[in-house]
């Protein structure tokens, strides 16, 4: 019986055209990123993201700017491995599985501005870089002393088996538009951010990181936090309800990623890297919403007021003050499960879990390799 099994499950996969590779037991994750993958760096840096933020499967605040999990948690989940905490998270933190070096507002380069200016979080891909190596250096030492370090610390080996996960580029898309910069001069930087995650890229194989897995960045048109703060832009829509012209700015943003990803193949040829298009998957939650159990897809979740019920000055969480008594005046819908946008900037557990559920086969990789043997090339 489990002989028929095996070679009916092989049939079923030959059909599909999935790629055959064996799994790679990848010990730990590194990942890289912004809020799309932060786990509770920014909130331990400055402050913690206020419920209802983690409702829906943390029941409490725990440093995701969503009301679950992320896709980096489906990520760790589906290869065996705890949730990643935060490198910058100095409370309870168990580094022997990995670190997250993503924070909220994250870009590829550095914006040279401080949060409360821009909003931009300092702990750009080059200050995560970093930290990274720092990482290597001192655990390697600590770990050393034995003892429970032994226990939360990661061993030398570990880096070049892991898996280092990349999620970043989206804020230096909306940074030039929120500065008041045009469709052209966001589309004339690009290639300096090309050229930035490129010298990053090395650094951190020079580190030691053999497998990396890298997503492209959304459809930032259809977020309520863009729509709402560039209307001028905004005004020109898709069928959907979508800002083309960003859709379009993000969709070259990928063209010239995807190239850049190719690239390193030919320069680094020991490392594997996986290019994934996140865009697309994003992007039929939006256009084919009751397909996939949403709805209203343009709609936040959390938040107040408006057509995207998004209020950039009374977001997810936010409260007034009246008669010496704090009222939430940024609440969360009666079913964030409906739901693909949790706060106007970021996705909700179920979209993320939906992003997951279709990436990890590897039909939105180039080349097509599931996420559990992204150590091998085809």
């Amino acid at each position: 019986m489990a002989t028929y099994q095996a070679l009916l499950t092989l049939t079923i996969l030959l059909l599909l055209n999935v790629p055959l590779v064996t799994p790679c037991n990848f010990p730990a994750i590194f990942n890289f990123g912004d809020s799309n993958s932060d786990t509770g760096g920014l909130s331990a840096a400055f402050g913690a993201a206020p419920p209802p933020n983690g409702e829906t499967f943390f029941k409490r605040p725990a440093g995701r700017y969503s009301d679950g999990r992320l896709v980096i948690d489906f990520i760790a989940n589906s290869l065996g491995l705890p949730y990643l905490n935060a490198y910058l998270d100095s409370i309870g933190t168990n580094f022997s599985h990995g670190a997250n070096f993503a924070t909220a507002g994250s870009t590829i380069r550095r914006e040279n501005r401080t949060l409360f200016q821009s909003g931009y979080s300092p702990f750009s891909l080059d200050v995560q870089t970093w930290q990274f190596n720092q990482f290597i250096s001192r655990s390697q030492y600590v770990y050393e002393k034995g003892g429970i370090y032994r226990e939360i610390l990661p061993t030398q080996d570990i880096f070049s088996k892991a898996l280092y996960t990349f999620d970043i580029g989206q804020n230096d898309l909306t940074s030039g538009y929120f500065s008041n910069l045009t469709t052209m001069e966001v589309i004339g930087y690009m290639p300096d951010l090309m050229q930035r995650f490129t010298n990053l890229v090395k650094v951190i194989y020079d580190l030691g990181a053999r497998n990396f897995w890298i997503h492209n960045t959304g459809p930032i048109g259809c977020l309520p936090y863009v729509l709402v703060r560039v209307p001028t832009v905004a005004t020109k829509k898709d069928q959907i309800g979508c800002g083309k012209v960003f859709n379009e700015v993000a969709q070259l943003f990928n063209a010239k990623l995807k190239e850049t990803v190719g690239q390193l193949r030919k320069e680094l040829p020991s490392a594997t890297l996986i290019y994934v298009d996140v865009y697309s998957v994003k992007y039929e939650m939006f256009k084919n919403p009751g397909k996939h159990g949403f709805e209203n897809p343009l709609v936040s979740c959390c938040g107040h007021g408006g057509k995207y019920n998004y209020d950039v000055n009374a977001g997810c969480g936010a409260t007034i003050r009246v008669n010496n008594t704090d009222i939430l005046l940024g609440k969360s819908c009666p079913d964030p499960l409906k739901k693909v946008c949790w706060d106007g900037i970021h996705y909700t557990e179920a979209a993320n879990r939906f992003i997951f559920e279709q990436i990890a086969n590897g039909k939105f990789s180039d080349p097509p390799v599931p996420l559990n043997s992204a150590c091998k090339s085809l």
